[in-house]
Parts: structure tokens; sequence; C-alpha cells
């Protein structure tokens, strides 16, 4: 965009909180223009001072181009994240969503990557959003996983570093899990929609109901994995995650209601390790 010469009695700075305030706001240029935040930067009668015509668009039309592209810009990065809350929402009930959302939460950073950061808050506290608790909870899945996938990359648990502990003392083991590692207490199949939508298998959708579930989500060799778990493991990795002691996990484990199943534990063990959950162990 080309400015002429009384441009230059419009500070940088102003220019810039100026641009921001316009190109954020909802709604049409016109009004983004006259809006009190954009207008204590820059009056609207004075945009021609800063913004020249082209032989084919008024200032504001060029402005318009920028400030349209802003929320389709969000959009696709939203829901690039959150396809499934995309799918289940539609697309209008989406572009709705994400309107609303960079209003409250516009972008800050030259990256967009963690843009959708607050939206499972956000849904949340959307008391007019259709299946709230749904959206919420797919929600907390999909940020979830993109921050597993984006983690930093630690090495797992060698062999050789679990042999160096002696057989009686891993009940004084306490177990560290790599940075790509998250656990999650759902009340909703999110999961469950969000495989059908990965498998684009339109006909077996959960109805968006309540269904208590339990995962564990870590990356391996460079792929996303998405570990539905009983209760009563998921409250053991939690313990191990805070820092427990392997014994004293098990022991509070075992005391919970439900019990904790012997038989599997060895199972979940194996299964977690050889899964490169777990980047450290320590005795206590």
């Amino acid at each position: 965009m080309s400015a002429p010469g009384p441009a230059r009695g419009l500070p940088l700075d102003r220019l810039q909180r100026w641009m921001q305030q316009v190109v954020v706001r909802p709604g049409d240029v016109d009004e983004a223009l006259a809006s009190a935040e954009a207008a204590a930067e820059l009056p609207p009668e004075r945009l021609e001072q800063v913004i020249l015509p082209s032989p084919t668009l008024r200032a504001a039309e060029r402005v318009g181009v920028y400030q349209g592209m802003y929320l389709l810009r969000m959009h696709d990065a939203l829901e690039s994240d959150y396809y499934a809350l995309a799918h289940f929402l539609g697309d209008d009930g989406f572009r709705d969503l994400v309107r609303d959302y960079v209003q409250a939460f516009p972008s800050r950073s030259f990256s967009l990557n963690r843009l959708g950061d607050h939206l499972p808050e956000f849904i949340r506290d959307s008391a007019r959003l259709k299946h709230r608790g749904f959206c919420h909870d797919l929600a907390r899945l999909e940020l979830a996983v993109t921050h597993v996938y984006d983690a930093e990359e630690t090495p797992p648990l060698t062999e050789d570093q679990i042999a160096a502990v002696p057989a009686d003392a891993w009940e004084r083991a306490v177990l560290e899990p790599v940075e790509a590692f998250r656990l999650l207490s759902l009340r909703y199949p999110a999961n469950a929609y969000l495989q059908t939508v990965k498998d684009d298998d339109h006909e077996n959708h959960p109805r968006p109901r309540r269904q208590d579930s339990w995962l564990a989500i870590y990356r391996r060799h460079y792929s996303v994995y998405r570990q539905e778990l009983p209760r009563s493991a998921h409250d053991l990795l939690q313990d191990l995650v805070a820092g427990r002691p392997l014994g004293q996990a098990i022991e509070e484990a075992a005391t919970r209601r439900g019990g904790l199943d012997a038989g599997a534990l060895g199972g979940w063990f194996r299964r977690w390790v050889s899964g490169g959950v777990f980047r450290s162990v320590r005795l206590a």
C-alpha cells in the first residue's frame, strides 16, 4: 500500500495499532474503520492520508482485503488443529465459533501454532453453544493431540536403564514421562468421534451423550497414539506422572473404588514402556 506525504505525521506505532484494530475487527471494513479502538489511532476521515485508493478500489476496500483474509486465515489455522470439532459443528457453526473466538483471543504471535490454545476454555464458557460439554471434550482432546505432536523430542527409557534397577527396588522407582505425553479424563465419547472422522466413517459417529472415558496420548517415532485406558490404569498413571513411587502408586490404586486388576498390571507397564511413555527412572 502506498502512503502520501501527510502519513509521515502518523507515528509508526500508532499506524501499527490502527492496522491491528481494523484487521482483527469482525463485521464489514467500514464498521471496523469507524470502531472506537481504530478511530482513536486514526479517524476514518483521515484514511486516505495513510492508504491511497487504487484504480479499482477505494482506500477502505484495499484495507478490507486484509481484514477479510485475516478471518479466513484464522479459520484455516484452527480447522487444521480442530478438524473433528469443525466436522461436528458444520461449516456455519465452526465459522461462527472462529469469529467469536478470535475476537476474544486474537492472534498475538508471528506463529499460528498456539492460536487455538484457549479454544477449550472458550467453548466451556460459551453458554449458547449447542452440545457444549461434548464440544469442550472434543476440543480438549484435539488440543492435547497438537501439544503432543509439537512437544520436544525426549528419548524414552532404554532396556539398559530398566535392567539397571534391582528387582527389589522397583517399589521405590519414580518414573518420569516423556515431554510428548498427556493424560485426559473425558465425560463424552470424544475419542471415538475423532476416530470416526479420521476413518471417514460417517455412519458410526457416536452421539454426544455422557460416556466417561480415559486416555493416554503420546508420540512415538513421529506418530501420535491415543490409548484408551480403564479408570484404574489412568489414575495409576496420573499418580506416577505426579512423581509418586511405583509401590505407593500401586497400593493407592488398589484401595480406590473398583480396585486394581493385578493381572493386567504387567501388561499395562509393558505397553507403556514399549510405547516410550517414560523417559527416566530414579529411586526415591
